[in-house]
């Protein structure tokens, strides 16, 4: 994409606006899955001018909110051995474990590196041979197919000091979750365009033809996301329930083949727990028995590492569109980016992060409520 400005245009934005109010003959609920779309619709004010005839739930599409305490527990104990090297993208550091986060244990000494890519570590194994280099393989399948090809390129050059701690998530079972909740409310999705980018969206269909939600494929600029919420209402309003593919420009539907069929080499599919919300059956991957010598929980002995959530923390009702940011009570108060309680108010893709940094009136409200 050569020229963002084409996708931030405020005048085809207006006429977009306008469309969605003129087609909505009542107010619907749609959720966008993505961290990434939360932010760009709460930074623009996109939830704001369409509140009238759109609420938008804000879903658990952010990698890092979800990644269970107990991944983070298990992190923070390798991270303060000896004889590891432990790496991850820079987004996971300041993640809350339940005592500290990773940037704590980097600022006492411990051996914490940022990578920009899992093929770094690889590569800082085979430079390191006298220490254990562990990646910390968090996402979901946006960043499987980089993260299996670490793991195979370790196998094919026989790096043994080299594994990773698995984090991995999958969308479809989360929406699963989500619409067969009792309490839920959500009438048509925003499939998150990275995910299917590498997927493509034909696991989605079926979701849409059993619950009879449309879901659209959509991208993460603010003419994507407002043309995306169109095409939702129109199916809404004409009583369809499809997948449509409003991110034309980067997904087709058979998504990326050569990227699946590595992770299906490398990954198999496991239940996951999700952090604030539980385990979902079928959510997760993790190394498949061929790798099983690069899994850092099997390698390092880390499957005793358990934790308790906090009960003061309310990511779990956020990441579960049950609980708007701003209406947690520690919001803005006990729990700020300098001082977080959970991830959401950490991660560049938090709900939690976009209220408190972008959302004006509520944010505002409820900071010196809670001050």
């Amino acid at each position: 994409m050569k020229y963002l400005s084409e996708y931030r245009d405020p005048e085809m934005a207006r006429g977009l606006v306008k469309r969605i109010l003129d087609t909505s003959t009542r107010r619907w609920t749609l959720m966008e899955v993505c961290g990434g779309q939360t932010h760009t619709i709460v930074k623009q004010g996109i939830n704001e001018v369409l509140s009238d005839a759109i609420e938008m739930i804000h879903g658990p599409g952010c990698p890092v909110c979800v990644t269970p305490l107990e991944q983070i527990d298990r992190a923070l104990h390798l991270a303060t051995r000896d004889d590891v090297i432990f790496t991850s993208f820079g987004d996971m550091l300041r993640v809350p474990g339940s005592e500290c986060d990773l940037l704590s244990v980097k600022a006492r000494g411990g051996n914490v590196r940022v990578v920009y890519s899992p093929l770094d570590a690889v590569e800082l194994a085979r430079g390191n041979p006298d220490k254990e280099v562990v990646f910390f393989a968090v996402g979901f399948e946006t960043t499987a197919p980089a993260n299996a090809m670490a793991v195979w390129r370790a196998h094919e050059l026989g790096v043994d000091n080299f594994s990773v701690l698995v984090s991995h998530v999958t969308v479809p079972p989360a929406m699963v979750a989500i619409l067969e909740d009792p309490e839920n409310r959500v009438q048509g999705f925003l499939a998150a365009g990275h995910v299917c980018t590498v997927m493509g969206w034909d696991e989605y269909e079926p979701l849409a033809d059993r619950y009879h939600v449309p879901i659209v494929v959509t991208g993460f600029e603010p003419l994507d996301i407002l043309e995306g919420i169109w095409m939702a209402v129109r199916q809404l309003e004409e009583g369809r329930h499809e997948v449509e593919n409003q991110y034309v420009r980067s997904v087709r539907r058979e998504g990326n083949r050569p990227a699946q069929d590595l992770v299906s080499k490398v990954f198999r599919v496991v239940d996951r727990g999700w952090r604030g919300i539980g385990t979902i059956p079928g959510s997760g991957l993790g190394l498949s028995p061929e790798f099983a010598a690069y899994d850092a929980e099997i390698k390092f002995g880390l499957e005793h590492i358990h934790a308790e959530e906090p009960a003061e923390c309310r990511a779990g009702d956020v990441l579960k569109g049950r609980l708007k940011p701003y209406e947690c009570p520690a919001f803005g108060g006990r729990c700020t980016p300098e001082s977080p309680l959970g991830a959401p108010m950490v991660s560049t893709e938090g709900a939690c992060a976009a209220y408190y940094n972008f959302g004006r009136v509520q944010a505002g409200a409820a900071a010196g409520a809670n001050s």
